[in-house]
């Protein structure tokens, strides 16, 4: 008897689901307020491109997101929008805030326009209508997930419900932007009268015990997995952590291993939310190689804005350091954030990971955005958007391999028509120069209307050439504005009346 067929049969049935190897699974891991600086991973490089590392790599501790950084490639340059809802709805739909025109962070309950702000702007977010990213991706194939905070829309509308939005699977996602509580005594939120304002929806099962909130997500992002698997069906995983924002509310697994009075206990707090969520990544990354599917998993690890670290004010060099700037601001440490892409397990030999090269251990220098997640997640998926949909994003995939993309631009335009730690300004890159235009000068003391700095001779930003280099500030100027005018921004209002951006 022929025992070898019978055999083969019965390892293939007991072996992991792997999905089909030209759909890939995608994990897209999210860490909400973490700034370029907020690991102990070096993001930022000397002028020979070596990484160079910095006083803030060495008080944080994250040998996951390292590990991450040692199997595929990180990105010196990748930017987001300066608060959250912005590069959130960027990256569901493919275009900069300046064209969806939620250019501010949704309030779950008011419009926070701001008393200048434009009174048209999107705050209703995402609605059933919208071209999206998950919805494109079930089309395509994909089960698509969505563990954590979602902050597309307010309360009562339909943003709110990422379910509506093209995720078959909604876990704890809702329209608020912070966690009322991240300890499971309080029921995040739910069973603490102070701080029900914020509760977190659905996760029921934790309350009353001591599952911090990081650590829940984690374990219903790994079911979820699980669940794909049975289901036999590619996934696409959207764990978008309400960590690192505040209330900074020290995480007990790590509150021991930092211990600074210097840095308050905010900012020893902070530390603990960085390391909790890089324990998340670890245990994600240890689930998919032991469930078999770590080669055909992409993991891209990602900040959706400019550090929120308790550390200096908004126009200081400390929160960053060595840039500029937190989030909500026009700093470069309000907009550049920690962007890692890599196979779970990186395999050359493996049919997906052929289709999608990914240098080990790379450092991309080039300019990466947010809204490039768009094009690229899709590209890999072999789905596509409706040729009707404009998408400014441009696909990463050259970049991923350690090279440069000549038919991508170097450039990045943030537009912020609100009111924050900064308040009403455009800032446009192009190549190592950034242009900064501030709408209402007079509110600031001792501000310009223009500023440019050379980002690579001066990354801290802190001399101003705009009095130098006139003919540079004119020409930066047209390129932003014609950026503007083509994406139909919107602009601070006064006396009802649009601000439209002033030549120098």
């Amino acid at each position: 008897m022929n025992f070898a067929r019978p055999l083969l049969l019965l390892l293939f049935s007991l072996s992991p689901v792997r999905a089909d190897d030209a759909k890939p699974n995608i994990v897209f891991f999210l860490v909400d307020d973490m700034g370029l600086m907020d690991t102990s991973v070096p993001m930022l490089t000397d002028k020979q491109g070596n990484p160079k590392r910095h006083p803030l790599n060495d008080w944080y501790r994250t040998p996951n997101i390292e590990r991450l950084a040692e199997k595929g490639i990180r990105f010196s340059n990748f930017y987001a929008h300066t608060v959250c809802s912005p590069t959130r709805i960027s990256m569901m739909t493919g275009q900069n805030a300046a064209r969806h025109h939620t250019t501010q962070f949704i309030s779950p309950d008011r419009r926070n326009t701001g008393e200048r702000g434009p009174e048209a702007w999107n705050y209703e977010g995402l609605t059933s209508e919208s071209v999206t990213l998950p919805r494109l991706m079930r089309d395509a194939g994909y089960r698509t997930i969505h563990v954590g905070k979602a902050h597309f829309g307010p309360v009562g509308l339909e943003g709110e419900d990422p379910l509506k939005l093209g995720f078959d699977v909604n876990v704890a996602g809702c329209a608020y932007g912070q966690p009322g509580s991240y300890w499971g005594e309080d029921g995040y939120g739910n069973l603490n009268p102070k701080r029900q304002h914020r509760a977190i929806p659905g996760l029921e099962k934790y309350h009353k015990t001591d599952t911090f909130l990081t650590e829940a997500l984690t374990i219903e992002a790994k079911a979820e997995i699980d669940r794909s698997i049975e289901m036999e069906k590619p996934f696409y995983l959207y764990l978008s952590h309400y960590a690192v924002h505040s209330p900074f509310q020290s995480d007990p697994r790590f509150a021991s291993e930092y211990s600074d009075a210097s840095k308050g206990k905010s900012g020893e707090a902070f530390a603990t939310l960085v390391a909790g969520v890089d324990k998340s990544l670890g245990d994600l990354m240890d689930h998919l190689e032991t469930k078999g599917i770590a080669e055909n998993t992409l993991i891209v690890l990602m900040g959706d804005n400019g550090s929120a670290s308790p550390f200096g004010k908004a126009n200081e060099i400390r929160s960053s350091a060595p840039l500029r700037g937190k989030k909500a601001t026009r700093w470069e440490g309000g907009v550049r954030v920690p962007f890692i892409a890599a196979w779970a397990t990186p395999n050359q030999a493996h049919p997906g990971q052929a289709r999608l090269k990914i240098e080990q251990g790379g450092i991309q220098s080039r300019v990466g955005i947010c809204y490039d997640i768009f094009p690229t997640f899709l590209e890999l998926a072999g789905g596509a958007p409706p040729s009707d949909h404009v998408v400014d994003g441009r696909s990463l995939k050259t970049l991923f391999t350690g090279r440069a993309d000549r038919s991508r631009q170097e450039v990045f335009l943030s537009h912020f028509p609100h009111p924050h730690s900064n308040d009403y300004f455009t800032t446009y890159r192009l190549g190592n120069w950034k242009l900064i235009y501030r709408y209402f000068p007079e509110m600031e003391e001792g501000a310009a209307r223009f500023a440019l700095y050379n980002l690579n001779e001066d990354p801290s930003e802190s001399r101003d050439l705009s009095g130098e280099r006139p003919g540079r500030v004119k020409t930066m100027f047209a390129a932003m504005t014609r950026s503007l005018d083509e994406m139909g921004a919107q602009y601070p209002e006064l006396d009802g009346q649009a601000q439209i951006p002033l030549k120098p």
